[in-house]
C-alpha cells in the first residue's frame, strides 16, 4: 500500500483517527448490544487483534469504556478504568449521543474526569449513536495501584 493509501485510510477509519496504534492492547469495558460495531472492527484492523474484555488480567495501552446513564457512577467507573492501562495510557469514554438512550451531559463528563484525576484532551465523533471523549492521566501524578 503506497503513503498516499495510508493516509487515506487513517482519515476513512474512525479507529484510525482516534489515535490507536498496531500492537496497542485495547481493553473494552461496557459493551452490549447497542455499541458501534462498526468503530470496534475499525479499532480490531487498526490494532491488528481482537479487543480484551473485562476478564483481561494485565494492564491494557488504551480501555474503551462504554457507559451510560444507568451504568452507574461514571466516576467510580473511570477511577477503575484507570487501573487497567499502563502509565501513560488513555481512556476513550464513549457515551450517547445528545437525546438518545443514556445520554450524559459534558459537563458531569468532565466533573467525572477531573475527580477521578483525568484530564480530557478531545471529543469526536465515534458513529451514529455515541459520541467519544480521550482521557488521560497526569504524567507525574498517575497513582500507583
Amino acid at each position: 500500500m503506497s503513503a498516499t493509501a495510508d493516509h487515506a485510510e487513517e482519515r476513512t477509519n474512525p479507529a484510525g483517527r482516534l489515535g490507536f496504534e498496531p500492537g496497542q492492547v485495547v481493553q473494552e469495558i461496557g459493551y452490549d448490544d447497542d455499541v458501534e460495531q462498526e468503530l470496534r472492527e475499525d479499532i480490531e484492523a487498526v490494532i491488528g487483534q481482537e479487543l480484551v474484555d473485562e476478564d483481561y488480567d494485565d494492564v491494557a495501552d488504551v480501555v474503551v469504556l462504554w457507559f451510560r446513564d444507568e451504568d452507574g457512577d461514571l466516576t467510580d467507573a473511570l477511577v477503575d478504568a484507570i487501573g487497567l492501562i499502563e502509565e501513560g495510557g488513555q481512556i476513550w469514554l464513549m457515551t450517547p449521543k445528545t437525546g438518545r438512550d443514556g445520554y450524559i451531559e459534558p459537563s458531569d463528563i468532565n466533573e467525572a474526569a477531573q475527580t477521578a484525576g483525568l484530564s480530557q484532551t478531545r471529543s469526536i465523533n465515534a458513529g451514529k449513536d455515541w459520541v467519544g471523549s480521550r482521557l488521560v492521566t497526569p504524567k507525574a501524578g498517575k497513582p500507583k495501584r
